[in-house]
């Protein structure tokens, strides 16, 4: 079977990697910028914009591709899965109005109000500079104010957090008021992804993703620092009634999807908050998460090709789909003056071969050495029995990458997640 995985950071690199496990999949990529681990393990790489539909369309009939993988969000909006579909090209990843889900916040939360679904915030969507001020002035405590449409996981300002109320209202007015403006939720994040055939949802582990730049949860929010995931596939802090809200609130967004026209078929991403009152939507996203993806995917022991050809035939089960055991602790390697202005063309090294995975994102590679360009460079995962050993792996490994770079040294260790258990029980 030949499978074409569109896009070239870490997530694509952690897809295209569980594909290579299958001896008689042929892996094809098109990205924006050549990642050297998927042209490691691929037949052919085209390096183009995911976002030049007819580039890849080109491409993808010219090699007889079964079937394709969507790695990010901007080519699901810009109408990928249609067109390769309608060219005989089955895809794991939902069709343009489908993807809506994330890339128009709006529409989101306007579908989970109609359809009674649980977990969605007080929300109010606005269109004009104006009309967001005067609702951000009266409003009665904190808001997040999200832009309508897709930001790369850093366009969220949060009252009390980011921004005073002032700043607010600056911020919405720099999108021309075009925002969704939701109740500030307290609690812990938690990441729920799950393979969806248009009716029939099958859960992956549980991650904690961590958005803050700089250790102890400071600093600007980034595309995602690090994450880890538990033995158990469970969180310390999510409880078993927490998590089956969460995949029952995802359920009805599936069949929300389904009974609206819009039948949703890939992988659906549910980010949510554990706040008092239980597990609330913070976004859904239409694609593996990065660095999610990067925690799950090496615990996946079945076959990924034979997932994608369930996912497309409609006939996914639970009982087809098996994640080992293990813990995880993904941490990304980042050029300093990371996230706002990071240093690029600085080379890394990589001493000795380390024992955590290692997954190429935005790197620049020219004749055998790496460079840092202007986003995370390289993802290092660590898998064991416990969180601990997983998190010695991962941090040995980023650790030991010499050049103008850095890390966060506290994700996945002992002391950070007894503080998210402590924070919960305090809310609770």
């Amino acid at each position: 079977m030949k499978v074409l995985v569109v896009g070239g950071g870490g997530r694509e690199h952690a897809i295209a990697r569980a594909l290579s496990f299958n001896k008689e999949t042929a892996i094809f990529s098109v990205m924006a910028k050549r990642n050297p681990g998927i042209a490691e393990v691929a037949e052919e790489v085209l390096v183009e914009k995911e976002t030049n539909v007819p580039a890849v369309i080109r491409f993808a009939k010219a090699r007889l591709i079964d079937y394709a993988v969507i790695g990010p969000e901007a080519p699901l909006e810009a109408g990928i899965v249609d067109r390769l579909e309608e060219n005989g090209i089955a895809c794991m990843g939902p069709t343009y109005a489908a993807a809506r889900l994330e890339t128009d916040k709006a529409f989101c939360r306007e579908m989970m109000n109609a359809h009674g679904i649980a977990g969605c915030p007080a929300f109010r969507v606005t269109h004009t500079a104006s009309e967001a001020e005067t609702f951000i002035r009266n409003y009665e405590g904190d808001l997040a104010i999200k832009p309508t449409g897709l930001t790369g996981g850093k366009g969220v300002r949060i009252m009390g957090e980011h921004v005073d109320r002032e700043g607010a209202i600056r911020y919405a007015r720099s999108l021309s008021g075009n925002v969704v403006l939701e109740e500030r939720l307290i609690g812990e994040e938690f990441t729920l992804q799950a393979f969806v055939d248009g009716k029939h949802l099958v859960p992956m582990p549980l991650v904690q993703d961590h958005k803050r730049a700089f250790e102890g949860d400071q600093g600007p929010n980034t595309g995602g620092m690090g994450s880890y995931s538990m033995p158990d596939h469970s969180l310390p802090f999510v409880g078993r009634h927490d998590e089956e809200k969460a995949l029952a609130i995802m359920k009805d967004a599936v069949a929300a999807m389904e009974k609206a026209g819009f039948p949703y078929r890939g992988i659906l991403y549910g980010q949510f908050m554990n706040t008092a009152r239980g597990p609330m939507v913070i976004e859904f996203n239409a694609r593996f998460g990065d660095p999610e993806a990067m925690n799950v995917l090496p615990l996946l022991e079945s076959d990924l090709l034979s997932v994608i050809e369930n996912t497309v035939r409609g006939t996914l089960s639970a009982s087809d789909i098996r994640f080992s055991n293990k813990a995880t602790v993904c941490k990304y390697v980042v050029p300093e003056g990371y996230p706002e202005k990071p240093l690029t063309g600085e080379e890394l090294n990589i001493p000795g071969k380390p024992e955590a995975i290692l997954y190429y994102a935005n790197v620049d590679e020219r004749n055998g050495r790496l460079f840092t360009d202007t986003s995370r460079t390289l993802a290092f995962v660590g898998v064991a029995d416990s969180l601990d050993a997983a998190e010695h792996i991962a941090e040995d490994a980023a650790s030991s990458v010499m050049g103008r770079v850095r890390h966060r040294r506290d994700i996945g260790t002992a002391r950070l997640l007894e503080q998210r258990i402590a924070h919960m029980q305090e809310l609770r």
